[in-house]
């Protein structure tokens, strides 16, 4: 006999029985792929009997043309790991999926194309996501129930009533699932917090679910959805499970949700399922942007009011980023019991967590000493944006030679997306950051012939709203006073982790502060377990066995990275830090994370 999903007015059928979907969202490339299955099976004791996941275009199309489903990437053993696991999956291809996540998952690369406007039926845009579409969705679709496997929904677009109304648009990108032999139910997610967000992003012959926190009136978001949309089950497709909906910021303190706020998310997520809706709590396991994948948030033009995601998205999730059961576990898995009597009594046990101490780094490269052996550079006459240079990532240093003497002049740079070093004849002259008013730093340029350079840092691409893939990391000008200046070589610095193979280093560490450098060193391990790194410096970022676990930055909230177990080996341990300021002399390993909220 078929199996089938199916949906009326009111349910979710499978095998023509209505289920009430009880799912948590666990992102894959998120969580290292060697613990995808630990996770899955803590995951399981809260009582969910489905699991939802987003696609990172940006990543498995990392360059233009070019596939990749590898290691963290590997989609497909993670729904093959739910299948065994006995869960079903909602798939969420995006191809938007904002999800604090860079460019909202958007490939840098489109940015570059000319007439390429995102997230509607513009044709330079829409090729590019059927090539994408066409590697991707074959893979889902013999992984669909109706098939054999375990996927029972997929999620067209992402929240688009918060962006756009293109409907034309919206039936297209669902046009190309029917065309990959998705026969399982299609639907939206949008907000309903205005009727305008629901009917921007949503189309009368697609089920239209909702996406809502505890601060929203359940009731209401329920019945506008049913006024507006009649058809279709009830399902709230995000429930959002952290505190300020989980984002954090750089510099800005965690908001975690507190007893009489978890109290009330119970509350509601009571109410849900006591109206046989079925419910996505998002997120069940944040997990952690490794490498450069955080996302960024502003609002309005000028954009003026950047603020860029930290490393651990843990979200103040039921489940922690490195496995644990919150406390809020018990008591969401208490709600949930009353209507999946299968749910386990047990909470899962701790994982297992270790302090490898301190270590000595033993050998550092000075940035401007390796730029020859790790970048190939390009002169323009003016600046270039990173995309432009073919840049999904990392770092970009503009070099130029300024005429002098001209003794005290400002260094101006208009347009900085996001951060910038300046140097001139290598001597530290400041930061400029594009959150800050200031854009510029006064120096003394003494010689005839002055050595400029300014390394810009793209800290994150917008993940969300109208900004969202509209960005160029960049400089548009560089200007002494206000003259603009010309002939500047490209040195584009993507770090990416092949990065580590071209370094050749000096048994001393560069203490110059202000120095970017590369260092190194060496750390045992008797006893694999999970552990976490303090910040070793001001800013930069970590790799663990050539694995880029993330970005570090000492203005908080966070003090601490986490180093998945799985990238651990008995013996032996490789690190290496790029550091932009100042580097410590030695690195600490400890057995608790850092996540300004945790006692140190």
């Amino acid at each position: 006999m078929k199996q089938t999903v199916s949906v009326d007015d009111k349910n979710i059928l499978i095998d023509g029985k209505p289920v009430q979907i009880i799912s948590g969202a666990i992102h894959y490339f998120r969580t290292h792929h060697d613990l995808w299955r630990d996770r899955l099976e803590r995951a399981k004791a809260i009582g969910i009997n489905t699991v939802e996941t987003y696609f990172c275009w940006d990543q498995h199309e990392k360059r233009e043309g070019v596939f990749d489903s590898a290691g963290i990437l590997d989609f497909e053993r993670f729904i093959d790991t739910a299948k065994e696991l006995g869960l079903y999956v909602i798939v969420r291809p995006g191809p938007f999926i904002c999800g604090e996540w860079n460019n909202g998952a958007l490939p840098p690369w489109l940015c570059a194309l000319e007439n390429c406007e995102v997230r509607r039926m513009n044709e330079v845009y829409i090729s590019k996501l059927e090539r994408y579409f066409n590697w991707l969705l074959p893979k889902l679709a013999c992984r669909q129930y109706t098939r054999g496997g375990n996927i029972i929904m997929g999620v067209v677009e992402n929240e688009y009533g918060w962006y756009g109304r293109d409907t034309e648009y919206l039936r297209h990108v669902a046009k190309i699932f029917v065309d990959h032999g998705f026969d399982v139910p299609l639907a939206t997610a949008d907000c309903p917090k205005f009727p305008i967000t629901l009917l921007g992003g949503s189309v009368p012959e697609l089920p239209v679910t909702i996406t809502i926190g505890p601060d929203c009136d359940t009731e209401k978001s329920f019945a506008m959805r049913k006024e507006l949309f009649p058809y279709g089950p009830e399902f709230c497709m995000e429930y959002w499970t952290g505190g300020n909906g989980g984002i954090t910021h750089w510099g800005v303190p965690r908001n975690r949700a507190n007893l009489d706020e978890q109290k009330h998310f119970c509350s509601e997520l009571d109410k849900i399922l006591a109206r046989g809706a079925s419910v996505n709590l998002y997120m069940l396991l944040g997990g952690t942007n490794f490498g450069f994948t955080n996302g960024a948030n502003t609002e309005t033009p000028p954009f003026d009011n950047y603020a860029c995601g930290v490393t651990s998205y843990d979200y103040d999730a039921p489940m922690q980023e490195w496995g644990d059961a919150a406390p809020k576990f018990k008591a969401i898995r208490d709600v949930i019991r009353k209507y999946n009597p299968a749910t386990p009594d047990e909470i899962p046990a701790p994982t297992v967590k270790r302090s490898y101490g301190k270590v000595k780094l033993t050998g550092s490269a000075r940035l401007f000493d390796v730029l020859g052996d790790i970048t190939t550079p390009t002169t323009h006459a003016v600046p270039q944006k990173m995309e432009r240079l073919g840049m999904r990532q990392g770092y970009l240093l503009y070099r130029t030679t300024l005429r002098g003497p001209l003794g005290q002049e400002t260094i101006r740079l208009r347009n900085l997306r996001d951060r910038a070093q300046i140097w001139v004849d290598g001597e530290f002259a400041g930061s400029v950051w594009r959150s800050e008013e200031r854009d510029y730093v006064n120096v003394n340029i003494p010689n005839a012939d002055a050595v400029l350079d300014v390394l810009v840092e793209n800290t994150g691409y917008v993940n969300y709203g109208p900004a969202c893939g509209t960005e160029r990391k960049g400089v548009d000008q560089i200007l002494v006073n206000f003259e603009r200046q010309d002939n500047f070589i490209h040195y584009p610095l993507e770090m990416e982790d092949d990065v580590l193979d071209k370094l050749t280093y000096r048994e001393t560490i560069s203490r110059k502060e202000n120095d970017p450098v590369f260092v190194k060193g060496v750390f045992k391990v008797d006893e694999i377990a999970e552990t976490f790194i303090r910040f070793p410096g001001h800013k930069g970022c970590i790799w663990i066995n050539g694995f880029n676990i993330g970005k570090y930055w000492n203005i908080g909230p966070d003090t601490a990275l986490y180093v998945p177990s799985a990238l651990l080996r008995k013996g032996s341990n490789d690190i290496v830090i790029f550091e932009q300021y100042k580097i410590n002399e030695e690195i600490t390993f400890q057995d608790h994370p850092g996540l300004g909220d945790f006692s140190e």
